[in-house]
């Protein structure tokens, strides 16, 4: 399981300020409302964090638009809540000055651009979506399914209240290697996103035939096999080097969903 604790706790703290204003065309005052300020943990996802935000901005708004859903954008994209907020800021970074301003909008949901969330716990039945399915790949379910209703919900209070403790204490079940002693999980769970192309998921074993340990330069290799030497992989704000283990950035660098959202960039200017 993940042993080095204290790259768990660093990458658990990791914390971005954010600027929130509200979209002045929604404004009703005579005044623009300040913007709302706040320190917002890179693997929180924004529904969970944003209660005071909206609080902030009702009275500046028609009464009409007050129990509409709020949503938020950054120069004019709209901002995928069931992305952690660390990897919507990784794939904005190059763009983005600190604190990241973000506006807020209660009109004109762009149905075509993200999915309603209406309550946290749409975001908590994603969470344990993606956790299942994180679980299903890396232990065929046996992990997820062995546990109690209090695991599942000591899981998501950790991740909503910001309780590493909490959390971890549930979480390290999902980082062992199973009931059987292999070193390593069945498959490993990630995500790789860049600019406007799919996001990109394949079955990737951590280990090679002959049970040999895979690194990050295996790994590109296999899921971008013609552009491997061009791509730069970002996550939680910092590039592993490429002899990374996979094994171990899939124990100690994924998101509390268990998956490792790793941001893909590629030098197109390169030669092959």
């Amino acid at each position: 399981m993940a042993n080095d604790r204290e790259v768990l706790r660093e990458i658990w703290e990791g914390k971005l300020p954010v600027s929130f204003q509200l979209n002045s065309e929604e404004v009703i005052d005579l005044q623009s409302p300040e913007p709302y300020y706040l320190m917002v943990p890179r693997l929180s996802y924004f529904p969970i964090v944003t209660d005071k935000v909206r609080k902030h901005f009702l009275r500046y708004i028609h009464q009409d638009k007050q129990d509409a859903e709020m949503w938020l954008d950054y120069n004019g994209l709209a901002l995928k809540w069931h992305y952690p907020i660390g990897l919507l800021y990784d794939l904005n970074k190059a763009d983005i000055e600190l604190p990241w301003a973000v506006t807020v909008h209660f009109d004109k949901f762009p149905e075509s651009e993200i999915l309603h969330c209406s309550n946290r716990e749409v975001v908590e039945m994603h969470f344990m979506s993606c956790l299942k399915e994180a679980d299903v790949l890396k232990h065929r379910s046996l992990v997820v399914s062995s546990m109690q209703r209090k695991d599942h919900n000591q899981l998501w209070l950790g991740l909503q209240n910001d309780k590493f403790d909490q959390f971890w204490a549930v979480n390290r079940k999902l980082m062992e290697m199973g009931p059987t002693s292999d070193e390593s999980f069945k498959y490993i769970p990630f995500r790789c996103y860049h600019g406007e192309r799919p996001v990109r998921q394949k079955l990737v074993k951590p280990v090679t035939e002959d049970g040999r340990r895979k690194t990050l330069q295996h790994f590109l290799e296999e899921v971008y096999p013609t552009e491997h030497e061009k791509v730069r992989v970002v996550i939680h704000g910092v590039e592993p080097p490429r002899e990374t283990p996979l094994q171990w950035m899939s124990e100690h660098l994924s998101y509390p969903d268990n998956f490792l959202h790793l941001c893909i960039f590629i030098d197109e200017t390169s030669a092959t």
